[in-house]
């Protein structure tokens, strides 16, 4: 058994030789072909081209398939690329439209308060709101506005419609402003056509109350509620809504005025007649004194 194996082996081993020896006798031969410089080696080597290169396609396949495979890895990257300065860009864009945006909703707002129509004896200064500080027991906000920019308590406050309240109280550079909303305003009115008075109350809610109205048969839905200038604290016909009712009938002021989208307030410059002491409560003019005497 051993003897057939080294048999089989010893032909193998011969059948190698025989090939590795044909092999370089083709390469030499070939080598020589391709040195030699006349024309029929030269015919001889181009019919070997037409016959060998054509037939090389499936060898020359899997290296075709890694160039693409790389060229693809690298035009991936330059879309990732592409597409992450796509992605900055967009939200700079967004960013930029954010602030656009803002800035048309300010100069919307400062369009509103040049279309108030004051009194020409009034002058104003516009300020713009820092803080809100509504709430259910105070409503009131902060405007860039002080004593520097000779802001005095007591003036009346006005968005772009209507009358928002009044400075209650003054720093350097900021003062506060209460809103007609809240429970410690309660200003004079004038409902017309009708020209009856009444104190508009506020009850922390956008509908103040109409309170203490001289003929209430007068007064109908719809009625402006301007300012009555008793007292000489606010200035007269100021706008400030239009009567309404609730659902218990009562009188109530739908506000012109958007208490809570104010970016910019416009404060007017008037001389009360009365001395303001206590700004947070009803203010109303300076009663003689009455002499016990007699």
């Amino acid at each position: 058994m051993s003897n057939r194996d080294d048999v089989a082996l010893n032909f193998t081993r011969s059948i190698a030789r025989i090939g590795l020896f044909v092999f370089l006798i083709i390469s030499f031969s070939l080598f020589l072909l391709w040195r030699i410089d006349n024309p029929r080696a030269e015919n001889i080597r181009m019919k070997v081209i037409d016959q060998i290169v054509p037939n090389m396609d499936w060898a020359m396949a899997p290296v075709t398939k890694v160039t693409k495979m790389f060229q693809n890895i690298q035009n991936y990257e330059r879309l990732y690329s592409q597409n992450q300065e796509l992605r900055n860009e967009l939200q700079s864009m967004r960013s930029w439209r954010e602030a656009a945006l803002q800035l048309e909703q300010e100069n919307a707002h400062l369009l509103d308060l040049n279309k108030v129509k004051l009194n020409p004896k009034y002058n104003f200064i516009s300020g713009k709101v820092l803080i809100d500080s509504g709430s259910n027991f105070r409503q009131s906000a902060i405007i860039n506005l002080g004593n520097n920019d000779g802001i005095v308590e007591g003036w009346a406050t006005m968005d772009g419609l209507g009358l928002v309240g009044r400075i209650t109280g003054v720093g350097s550079e900021t003062s506060r402003v209460l809103f007609l909303t809240d429970t410690s305003s309660n200003i004079p009115v004038l409902i017309k056509p009708s020209n009856q008075r009444a104190i508009l109350s506020g009850d922390n809610s956008l509908q103040p109350a109409l309170l203490f109205i001289e003929n209430t048969q007068q007064i109908q839905p719809g009625d402006r509620v301007v300012t009555s200038g008793d007292g000489g604290v606010f200035p007269s016909d100021l706008l400030i809504g239009q009567v309404s009712l609730n659902n218990s009938n009562q009188f109530q002021t739908q506000l012109a005025a958007n208490l809570y989208n104010l970016s910019f307030l416009r404060v007017i410059r008037h001389s009360p007649t009365a001395p303001i002491k206590q700004p947070n409560r009803l203010i109303g003019p300076i009663l003689p004194k009455v002499s016990n005497d007699g």
